[in-house]
């Protein structure tokens, strides 16, 4: 005989497993990318991001170009092109690389901000009223005993993801 106790942990695990089994179901139907394309939206093209900084990196803009790129391909459906008639024409231009000092210790400075700002230019050929010019600043702090190259060095990989990231996020989603 099964006593009452026994019956409710079998009721609750056969509840969890439903539980779980409906999660795995639905993962397919619905994403969690708050990515917004029209249907009749199917090709991009990136243009590469030009650098007219000051301070000049010259690997800042291929990398952030690359960058964008792969992610578009990844992320969205659409295809890339590279003539003038895609769906969706996305440009760019570097404006800004400067450094500031953040913090100061025993009257030096003793960490800086790496300030990057990038004008990006979205053009929707399908919907003109969507087209937009925004301008996009990211800040990275570095230990003030590092030189600029050395700090460009080390954050590179973070500088492009986070500026390709938010460059995406401004084009693509719905928020």
């Amino acid at each position: 005989m099964i006593s009452a106790n026994n019956t409710s942990i079998i009721y609750r695990r056969l509840l969890s497993a439903i539980a779980i089994i409906g999660l795995f179901a639905l993962s397919g139907c619905y994403s969690f990318k708050d990515i917004s394309i029209p249907e009749d939206i199917k090709t991009v093209r990136v243009q590469y991001f030009e650098n007219k900084a000051r301070l000049f990196n010259p690997v800042l803009s291929p990398l952030l170009t690359d960058k964008l790129r792969q992610k578009v391909i990844s992320q969205t459906r659409l295809t890339q092109v590279q003539g003038e008639d895609a769906h969706y024409d996305i440009s760019g231009t570097i404006t800004d690389c400067s450094v500031t000092t953040t913090g100061i210790s025993n009257q030096q400075a003793a960490s800086n901000r790496l300030n990057i700002t990038v004008q990006i230019e979205f053009k929707n050929r399908k919907d003109e009223s969507k087209n937009f010019e925004a301008s996009i600043t990211r800040n990275f702090d570095f230990n003030a005993s590092l030189t600029l190259d050395q700090a460009q060095l080390q954050l590179q990989d973070e500088i492009i993801r986070n500026l390709s990231d938010e460059i995406f996020n401004r084009i693509f989603s719905n928020w």
